[in-house]
C-alpha cells in the first residue's frame, strides 16, 4: 500500500536551505521542514535523474517494499539505495514521475 509522502517542484532558482547532492547533480530542500511535503529541486548538467524527473518533478509514496511496488511497473530509475535506512526508484506513472521509498 502506497503512502504519500511529498511532491517535487522544479526550480531553476537555489532555494533557501537546500543542499548538493553530488552524485545527483541536484541541489534539493528538506520535504520534512515543509508543512506542504514540498521538496524543491535544482538540476545541474549532468544529472543522471530522469528527464522527466528534470522538467516535470514528482509526486513520492512511501511503500512496505520497493521489489513488490516495481513489478510490472515502468522504473525509469533505480532502485538506488540512498542510505541504509532509504532505497528509492521512480516509475512513469499516468505521464508522471512517481518516487517510491521504502524505509527500513
Amino acid at each position: 500500500m502506497r503512502t504519500f509522502n511529498h511532491v517535487g517542484f522544479v526550480t531553476t532558482a537555489k532555494v533557501e536551505g537546500s543542499v548538493y547532492n553530488e552524485g545527483l547533480h541536484v541541489w534539493l530542500t528538506d520535504f520534512n521542514g515543509s508543512p506542504n511535503k514540498i521538496e524543491y529541486l535544482k538540476f545541474e548538467e549532468g544529472s543522471c535523474m530522469p528527464e522527466l524527473v528534470q522538467k516535470q518533478g514528482h509526486i513520492a509514496y512511501s511503500v512496505p517494499s520497493l521489489a513488490e511496488e516495481l513489478k510490472g511497473k515502468n522504473v525509469i530509475f533505480g532502485p538506488a539505495v540512498c542510505d541504509e535506512h532509504l532505497t528509492i526508484a521512480f516509475i512513469e506513472e499516468e505521464g508522471i514521475a512517481v518516487e517510491i521509498m521504502e524505509f527500513k
